[in-house]
């Protein structure tokens, strides 16, 4: 198929199947929304000077977003920058410490590349977490262990070389890489309708890495309540579904794989669907996590990401969704995320 649905359909269907497990008696459901922005200043060959204007448009645009609107805590929508090891430049990564620092959101890694060995990976992601850390103020240091960890995302959705044909990527052992280097959890997926798309949907699961092969992180064991971290690699997905209010040629469902954008825009009218997949810790059905995904860098996006589409979307999160009574919003980082999964494991609520 075209759009490589037979990877995921047969999951999907047996999801659709299943009724919707709601909060326990006298709970609101809890609703924990991310989003992991693809940020990608020098996209489509730009320059330096390009990019520090797309990088300024955020500067001026996320805290008009903002401003406002806010969940349970009276925290405000956060944004994770995932940004390209391959792109770094010093000035730019100034300029988004900045809006981390006025408490907007964080910086993860983004990585395209192909052709390295597994140790050539893992020199860089070491070298390049090191500097977002010790030269920026960025990510953070595992207390027990003393070394920085960090959230990824991989560039063309090849992770564990998950293309067919291998491209943009050619590394089997990648998920053990990427944990000894540090990485507390994947946010790549969903990568539907490229065929790097796992079986595996709308779930927080443990990937084990298989060296010899490919795509190990097809099948996992989902996160769930009593059970602490395990595998080689924590993976949060965002929602794949088929989407029957969006048609092709008024007939077939389009595609919801939880990205914003100019031809996706952010609309409340997701919303419910996103709930309705939205992934769980099992035993802990009382908690959605909606991981929601972008490239806010092109000129293209702006508009949907910065401008009245998202604020209408973010100001029916913040009311609609956030009464204590049926709902309860968090905005959060995808490190909070990730921090919110391990304590359900743990049996605690998230913060």
């Amino acid at each position: 198929m075209r759009r490589h649905t037979g990877i995921w359909l047969g999951e999907y269907m047996g999801q659709l199947a299943r009724p919707w497990a709601p909060p326990p008696s006298g709970q609101p459901l809890t609703i924990c929304l991310a989003v992991a922005d693809h940020y990608e200043p020098f996209w489509a060959g730009a320059g330096r000077a390009k990019a520090l204007e797309r990088v300024a448009v955020w500067e001026r645009g996320l805290p008009a977003l903002c401003e406002g609107l806010a969940d349970g805590r009276g925290r405000p929508p956060q944004h994770t920058f995932f940004y390209p090891l391959e792109d770094y430049d010093p000035e730019v990564l100034d300029r988004l410490a900045g809006i981390c620092r006025r408490g907007l959101g964080e910086v993860e890694v983004h990585l395209h590349h192909q052709g390295e060995t597994s140790a050539e990976l893992a020199a860089k992601l070491t070298e390049f977490t090191q500097t977002l850390h010790d030269r920026h103020g960025l990510l953070r240091r595992d207390p027990a262990s003393g070394r920085v960890v960090y959230g990824f995302v991989h560039g063309n959705w090849a992770l564990d070389n998950s293309l067919p044909d291998g491209s943009w990527c050619g590394v089997n052992d990648e998920l053990r890489v990427l944990a000894m280097t540090g990485c507390y959890a994947d946010f790549t997926l969903p990568a539907a309708p490229s065929p790097a798309q796992t079986k595996t949907i709308n779930s927080i699961y443990y990937a084990v890495d298989d060296p010899a092969r490919p795509k190990s992180h097809d099948r996992g064991r989902p996160a769930r309540v009593g059970e602490g971290p395990s595998g080689d690699l924590l993976l949060v997905q965002g929602v794949l579904a088929l989407d029957w209010g969006r048609r092709k040629w008024g007939l077939a469902p389009r595609i919801e794989n939880s990205d914003l954008s100019a031809n996706l825009p952010p609309t409340p009218r997701r919303i419910p669907l996103w709930l309705r997949f939205a992934p769980r810790v099992q035993g802990a059905e009382g908690v959605a996590f909606v991981k929601l995904s972008c490239h806010g860098a092109p000129e293209k996006n702006h508009q949907a990401l910065l401008g009245s589409p998202a604020r209408e979307l973010l100001r029916e999160l913040a009311t609609a969704y956030n009464d204590d009574g049926r709902y309860r919003l968090r905005f959060m980082t995808c490190w909070e995320m990730a921090q919110a999964v391990h304590a359900l494991e743990r049996g605690e609520n998230p913060a």
